[in-house]
């Protein structure tokens, strides 16, 4: 053809657009680096490929002098340009699915391509609709179908199909992405007009194939020259992903009825579109359907996860509660015998308090660690909730060398920051035999853990029935308890305190009891320790000691020589109001302060020494006298006894109950009791008066006063008797037939800076009985050391 103005300058722009545009993408290959690079170097290599398709269309163009007779030629060189435009659409489309979330799989990239190849199917079929018989838009100017034709459409349609399709799922913004398409699809479009133009449309069409192709050349390296890739790809399973199929089929069966309408009729072309349209779409389906099968089995299996989380305890791994209850319907679904034992460290609120929680987890995950090493296959382990567990053992056998084995094992020390932890474990053990109550096996094992506890710990203790008379027994007790006071079902007992060796009272001791209308008689030591655990022993200790000083008033003004000793439990000791309840009691009866004595027991020397000295230092200063109850059944030690603010010891029955009282060595004289003769030695070292508890016989009595004890308390000098019992011992101890004897002996305080001064007058110069005589008023009561435990 012969070459115009017009023709060399659409020539030499198209040329140099497209030359500049391929330079632009291959320096931004070269500058890129990382992940991305690779998309950038493909973008470079589709750009050179079109580049050279142009050039060598337009070379055809300029080269075609007579476009009427060489026909031939044209079709060469539209095949070429046909092949470079595909081949440079190839590329396109590859980078287009390297872009960020485009194909992070290859399920995602199957699924792109499907969805492409559907769009493009359509817009391939719709594009035959309407330039085939009957149709022909373009009328005498409408292409004939050959190859390098249809090799250019199929390419175009193509990247144009893949394109829309990312083009709706990229996220916001899509200015970007959306260059980069229309200039993908400016490249594949520009080569199908060049192609078109080559083989029979005329110079006019190549023209403008090949300013297309150089202006999406341009487009594309303005989208990614200077920035990052465009933004990310949506590829979501569920959202937007149903519409972009019925789209393309409408568009399609559309196209087809119009077509069929207008007396047309579907070649080979449009038979293959359809074709590929249906299988595609079968294969979309296909894989929407495989993600949704994986979707639903992840689910399944998170679900499966979370479930077991549900049933795990995260700190050891044992199954929790829930977990033990669910295996626990199971066998009683199953009617399976099994056996549960119920597990709860002693001793481990020491750990948290004082190593600290991080000390505590790690010995509960080692506890964890034991129990599931010493199990049987098919038995349950479980972490109940802080320091208890539970074994559930199917079968009504083996439990107890099981247990036995536990309680080994778990009472190993465990090494932890360099200091081992020592722990014991008590242990309950109850089963079902078949039955299906799940609430009642657990019960029945907590019930027995319970006992366990109780029983001093570190043991194993089975279910009984007996445990839930007990259960019940003690749960109606609490109850009746807290309105005892009120109905005036409490009374105080005296046991008396007597002067040795006259065994003339001098003292008593206030003992509280309890007779309820419908339990009768409650013993001490079912209901004080009671009272302890509900919080009921400060209510009951006050009224005890009001109760106490009114009676020991009135037994002063009638003029009776004597003291009254009242219990006092830890819990009131270390209460800040106990001092100020103990004046106001005193200053309400007007009682002397020396007169009162109140008893501590060794046990709450083991609590906190050094609160315990502070607190009694403080009841001392009202003027009280405080004794060590139960002196020797442990806690004590001589250190803490010679720091302790106390005025009297009171020597423990076990310590005055001797088999073998010890003849005197060289020397004429009755037995004694050896540990009364060292306490009694030690009491007076320190300054202190010393009561000997439990005398129950002339032998003990004849062995505590050859060891020199002055004060006696016991079932021999009489058992714990109603006030006007004991105000008639007094009365008869002190009438004009009874023996002339000096007053009673009041155990005289210790000077707060004094440790060794003689405490209390002697009762010397009273004729000694030879069978010494009790007071035999019993009404059912039994020695205080034994019934009276307010710690």
């Amino acid at each position: 053809m012969h070459s115009t103005p017009g023709v060399v300058t659409v020539v030499a722009l198209s040329g140099l657009a497209a030359a500049g545009a391929t330079a632009l993408l291959a320096a931004s290959a070269r500058r890129r680096v990382g992940s991305h690079r690779q998309t950038h170097v493909l973008l470079a290599v589709a750009a050179g490929i079109a580049l050279i398709s142009l050039v060598a269309g337009v070379i055809a163009v300029l080269a075609a002098d007579d476009w009427a007779h060489r026909e031939g030629q044209r079709t060469g060189w539209a095949t070429f340009v046909s092949a470079g435009g595909t081949l440079s659409g190839l590329a396109l489309g590859a980078a287009l699915l390297r872009l960020p979330g485009a194909a992070a799989t290859r399920a995602a990239t199957a699924r792109l391509l499907l969805d492409g190849v559907i769009i493009a199917s359509a817009l391939w079929f719709v594009g035959w609709v309407v330039l085939s018989e009957p149709t022909r838009l373009l009328g005498a100017f409408t292409p004939v179908a050959d190859v390098p034709i249809v090799l250019a459409t199929v390419s175009a349609a193509l990247t144009a199909g893949l394109i829309l399709i990312m083009v709706l799922r990229a996220a916001p913004p899509r200015g970007r992405l959306i260059l980069l398409g229309v200039g993908a699809t400016g490249v594949t479009g520009g080569g199908l007009g060049l192609s078109a133009g080559l083989c029979q449309a005329g110079p006019a069409l190549a023209l403008t194939g090949a300013a297309a192709l150089a202006a999406g050349l341009l487009a594309v390296a303005a989208a990614v020259h200077r920035v990052d890739l465009p933004g990310q790809v949506d590829v979501d399973l569920i959202r937007r992903d149903g519409e972009y199929a019925f789209a393309p089929m409408f568009a399609m069966a559309a196209s087809a009825m119009y077509h069929l309408s207008q007396g047309g009729g579907f070649d080979a072309f449009g038979i293959v579109a359809g074709s590929v349209e249906g299988f595609a779409l079968v294969a979309r389906q296909y894989l929407a359907l495989n993600d949704v099968r994986g979707y639903a089995g992840r689910l399944a299996a998170r679900e499966a996860h979370f479930r077991e989380l549900a049933h795990t305890d995260p700190l050891t791994g044992l199954a929790n509660r829930r977990g033990l209850l669910r295996e626990l319907h199971r066998c009683a679904d199953a009617r399976v015998p099994c056996v549960l034992l119920g597990l709860d460290l002693d001793g481990f609120k020491n750990v948290n308090d004082m190593r600290g929680h991080d000390v505590g987890d790690a010995v509960l995950a080692e506890v964890g660690r034991r129990l599931r090493g010493n199990l049987r296959p098919g038995d349950l382990a479980a972490r109940l909730g802080g320091d208890e567990f539970a074994v559930l053992m199917h079968g009504a056998s083996d439990a107890e060398p099981v247990a036995e084995r536990l309680l080994g094992v778990l009472g190993r020390p465990y090494e932890e920051a360099d200091v081992p932890v020592f722990l014991s474990v008590s242990i309950g053990v109850a089963g079902n035999h078949g039955e299906t109550d799940v609430a009642l096996l657990l019960r029945n094992a907590d019930l027995a853990l319970r006992y366990a506890k109780q029983r001093g710990k570190n043991r194993i203790e089975r279910y009984d029935a007996a445990y839930d008379q007990l259960l019940r027994r003690r749960t109606v007790l609490e109850h009746e308890l807290r309105g005892a006071i009120e109905r005036d079902e409490l009374r105080l007992a005296f046991q008396p305190v007597a002067s040795l060796p006259s065994v003339r009272p001098v003292g008593a001791e206030a003992l509280l009891r309890w007779h309820h209308p419908e339990l009768g008689n409650v013993r001490p030591d079912e209901f004080i320790p009671l009272a302890e655990e509900c919080g009921m022993i400060s209510k009951l200790g006050a009224w005890v000691l009001h109760q106490a000083c009114y009676q020991l008033s009135r037994w002063l003004a009638d003029g009776h020589d004597v003291w009254v000793s009242v219990n006092v439990s830890p819990r009131e000791l270390h209460a800040p109001e106990y001092v100020g309840q103990v004046a106001d009691a005193l200053r309400a009866h007007h009682v002397p302060p020396q007169r009162l004595v109140l008893e501590v027991t060794e046990h709450a020397v083991a609590t906190d020494l050094d609160e315990l000295i502070r607190r009694l230092a403080a009841l001392r200063l009202t003027g009280v006298r405080i004794a060590l109850d139960d002196f020797g059944t442990g806690y004590s030690s001589l250190g803490q006894l010679r720091r302790l603010p106390i005025d009297i010891l009171k020597i423990d029955h076990s310590l005055v109950a001797e088999h073998e009282p010890v003849r005197p060595v060289g020397r004429d004289g009755p037995a004694f009791a050896p540990m009364v003769d060292i306490v009694m030695r030690l009491g007076h070292h320190f300054g202190l008066e010393v009561i000997a508890e439990g005398v129950t016989n002339p032998t003990e009595l004849a062995a505590v006063v050859a060891a020199g004890c002055r004060f006696g308390q016991g079932a021999l000098f009489g058992w714990g008797v109603p006030a006007e019992h004991l105000e008639a011992m007094l009365e008869a101890a002190t009438s004009p037939g009874a023996r002339p004897s000096p007053a009673a002996p009041v155990p005289a305080p210790r000077p707060p800076n004094e440790g060794s001064s003689q405490v209390g007058s002697a009762a010397e110069g009273v004729p000694q009985r030879d069978t010494p005589a009790s007071v035999n008023q019993n009404v059912g009561s039994v020695d205080s050391s034994r019934e009276m435990r307010q710690a």
